[in-house]
């Protein structure tokens, strides 16, 4: 049987994707030591996926272990080295604020973290399929320098844009201001892609936008949909950061990202560096999604409003995903914002209630 290794395995994304391979006949090693709750306290909390992934599926084995320790990791990995097929990374210090916090720490768990992973699978399976959760953070603030157009509710590029459809690869990483939580993962992102073109490693990266989904442990500091929803449905009050809320996000649910995934396993390509998100099919403002929010429950949300924005934040990030498309052409966004948020409300309801 074939075995998958998953890191940050209780996460939105990792526990998401050890949900679809288990029930592929997989059996899953999972990584993670719940350092969202150090991050992020009781609302980052993931002990219940722990809970329900270890009592749900007889094949599915746990490591409480921390991926800065690099002994550690290269010991699972040796245990299992002759059945693992695919590796998703998917484990990091998530947050664009909370590495100003500690930036060793971010660094060490994004950048040398990835390495350790990366030198793990190289010595112990290089053939395996290796997929990196990147981030659009790694190209700090160019997407603002897109002469964007203010609207009532968002920002949008003028229709002449070559990213009028999107961000898509061909974007800079260079020349503009990353927050120190971009830099940590572009240190990575361009390590996983060295590995396939110094090693020959199976490897990807899918810089992604904003991934979500009813089984998001949303906070303050990371979380943008989830967070905000459960705000809006539990203190009827939202607290908006710079650029008068009308900054666009593109949603992708996390099932979405785990197809994606499972596409790129099945036909791996050289050079992979894919934009993944929500695209033109699933992206919102804050403003359009606290609007939406006050439409469904009939509520109005108290809105408070800094001025300052995030250092290295996007007025208007949308994922032009056609690169992946054109080599994956069966691969299709299948839920949008609206039905995004609508899940969350019902899975914040039940937690509620």
């Amino acid at each position: 049987m074939s075995l998958a290794i998953v890191t940050g395995s209780n996460g939105l994304v990792g526990s998401e994707t050890s949900i679809f391979l288990l029930e592929k006949g997989f059996d899953v090693v999972g990584i993670d030591n719940n350092e969202r709750m150090k991050f992020f306290g009781l609302d980052g909390d993931t002990r219940r996926i722990k809970i329900f992934l270890k009592n749900k599926y007889s094949n599915y084995t746990h490591y409480n272990c921390d991926i800065r320790n690099k002994e550690k990791i290269n010991k699972i990995f040796k245990k299992y080295k002759k059945r693992v097929k695919f590796l998703l990374h998917a484990a990091a210090q998530p947050s664009h604020d909370w590495a100003y916090s500690n930036i060793r720490k971010d660094f060490e768990i994004n950048a040398t973290g990835t390495l350790n992973i990366l030198e793990g699978a190289k010595n112990n399976f290089p053939d395996t399929v290796f997929i990196f959760t990147s981030t659009n953070k790694v190209y700090g603030d160019n997407p603002n320098r897109l002469n964007l157009i203010e609207k009532e509710n968002r920002w949008t590029p003028p229709k002449n844009s070559k990213f009028y459809k999107g961000i898509n690869e061909t974007m800079t990483l260079d020349n503009c201001t990353h927050s120190l939580f971009g830099i940590s993962k572009v240190y990575a992102d361009l390590l996983v892609q060295e590995y396939n073109k110094n090693f020959g490693m199976k490897t990807a990266c899918f810089r992604a936008g904003c991934i979500t989904g009813p089984n998001h442990s949303g906070a303050k500091l990371h979380g943008f949909l989830s967070f905000l929803v459960k705000e809006c449905l539990r203190k009827r009050s939202y607290q908006i950061i710079g650029y008068k809320g009308k900054q666009v996000r593109d949603n992708i649910h996390s099932k979405d990202l785990t197809q994606a995934f499972w596409n790129f396993y099945k036909r791996p390509i050289n050079n992979a560096v894919f934009n993944i998100g929500g695209a033109k099919y699933s992206n919102c403002s804050i403003l359009e999604a606290i609007k939406y929010i006050e439409e469904k429950l009939n509520i109005k949300i108290k809105k408070k409003f800094l001025k300052k924005p995030r250092t290295g934040d996007h007025k208007w990030y949308v994922s032009d995903i056609s690169k992946f498309q054109k080599f994956y052409p069966n691969f299709k966004i299948r839920y949008n914002t609206e039905k995004i948020i609508d899940q969350i409300l019902e899975e914040t309801k039940r937690e509620i209630l």
